[in-house]
């Protein structure tokens, strides 16, 4: 049956599609611009509910060990479905083809079923999902705590890193960050 996608991976392809072609050398430099691009040079995702679903709490009692279905479908220990939402595997594809750093920010429940997830979840490109992370920030905490270990990590300013999570509190929760 055909996967009804995210709404927040509908907007992913064609925003990050911009971002990365106003940013990289292959931008047309006869195109005028308004004002000088932003400088992006981290994108971090939240993983349940935003990379794939459902999150992984909503698999208990089951859980590890998964198996690989597909390249995008995974069955837990129970045979419940977990399944990389819509356009993810191309949005992951395109930011490893970029300069931009890509981060994982999330406080799921079961961090090490996270991980075990995201080696088994592979891309269009064949890389696993957990290949195309640079800095895992994956474990429980506040969505603060990580984005202050990922500035800690690169010296990068909170303004020159985008954000995506499917929760709203998250989203306010580093708004004020910069």
């Amino acid at each position: 049956h055909p996967l009804v996608p995210n709404p927040l991976t509908l907007l992913l392809i064609p925003l990050l599609t911009s971002i990365i072609l106003t940013l990289s050398d292959s931008f047309p430099s006869s195109m005028p611009l308004r004002s000088p691009p932003p400088t992006l040079k981290l994108i971090a995702f939240d993983l349940d509910g935003t990379l794939w679903s459902p999150d992984m709490y909503m698999l208990w009692p089951g859980g590890s060990p998964f198996t690989k279905i597909t390249s995008t479908l995974l069955k837990d220990t129970l045979g419940k479905d977990v399944r990389l939402l819509g356009c993810t595997g191309e949005v992951l594809d395109l930011c490893s083809s970029s300069d931009v750093v890509v981060a994982w920010v999330s406080c799921t429940d079961e961090p090490s079923w996270a991980l075990e997830c995201s080696k088994l979840f592979s891309t269009p490109s064949a890389k696993t999902v957990r290949s195309s992370c640079d800095i895992p920030c994956v474990y429980k905490s506040d969505k603060r705590v990580h984005f202050s270990e990922l500035k800690e990590k690169t010296n990068f300013e909170y303004g020159e890193m985008l954000f995506f999570d499917n929760e709203e509190r998250n989203i306010k929760n580093v708004q004020g960050l910069g």
